[in-house]
């Protein structure tokens, strides 16, 4: 259940290659995570998909020096600076990478086929062109941990006043796979990227499971109509704050570099 999208994956070790930390197969390796395969289409000199080694090495040609994350939603276009089909295609994915150095962006496109259990799940990047402009409200990595640490304690007062913190075996087993995986120091973003930045993810990511285990957990002791509603009027801007965390810190690594 914790929030690890793809454009983050994306970024976060196209960027470690970009810096010269971790090789194009080991960078396309994490990419592609526990997916069937990524390719990309649309890039400016290839005639159809290439695959995601090829395609990194073609961004690298084409001028790019760095990738930023945009997680954009209804209302909110965080990440994004136009123009407006691929803010459009941006924000139907919920997710977008935007390249620094050349004026591209990348959507992508899930497909998945089979059965549960044996599921088959290939991805299609999408290069379209964007407009080169500051993105939209994102935040610094010290803005983004103080407003982590607020939503934190909003999360845990709002489902605890409206009963619906996590409870059941379905939330249990996501706590504890959150557990799980942070005792075992899984690696959450690529080399290269400040202490701080893994640190802001980290806890985004708690957030995130909250809200999502609020949302999806049922309504608890919400049962009054007003009560659901008031539980995602409270939620809605402790989501938004986890979002723009999650765009700061798969960005650290960019902004640090711009810095000198």
């Amino acid at each position: 259940m914790l929030f690890e999208p793809r454009s983050g994956r994306l970024a976060a070790w196209g960027n470690a290659l970009l810096a010269g930390l971790v090789s194009p197969d080991e960078a396309a390796s994490s990419i592609v995570g526990e997916d069937s395969v990524h390719r990309v289409t649309g890039l400016p000199g290839e005639p159809g998909p290439v695959g995601l080694t090829l395609a990194l090495g073609r961004l690298r040609v084409l001028g790019v020096s760095g990738l930023r994350v945009a997680l954009p939603a209804p209302g909110h276009p965080l990440g994004l600076s136009g123009p407006a089909e691929f803010n459009a295609r941006a924000l139907e994915a919920e997710e977008a990478v935007v390249a620094v150095g050349a004026a591209l962006g990348l959507v992508p496109e899930v497909v998945e086929a089979g059965p549960a259990g044996d599921l088959h799940v290939s991805v299609t990047w999408h290069c379209l062109p964007v407009r080169e402009a500051p993105p939209a409200d994102v935040p610094s990595l010290g803005e983004a941990e103080r407003e982590l640490a607020e939503a934190l304690r909003e999360a845990t007062g709002v489902l605890t006043r409206l009963d619906v913190a996590g409870s059941g075996p379905v939330a249990e087993a996501a706590l504890s796979a959150y557990r799980a995986r942070a005792e075992a120091g899984r690696d959450v973003l690529a080399p290269g990227y400040p202490p701080r930045a893994v640190r802001v993810l980290a806890l985004a990511q708690r957030v995130d499971l909250l809200v999502s285990l609020a949302y999806e957990n049922g309504p608890g002791g919400a049962v009054a109509a007003s009560e659901m509603a008031a539980r995602s009027e409270a939620l809605r801007p402790v989501e938004r704050v986890a979002r723009r965390a999650l765009v700061a810190a798969y960005n650290a690594a960019v902004e640090e570099r711009e810095r000198g």
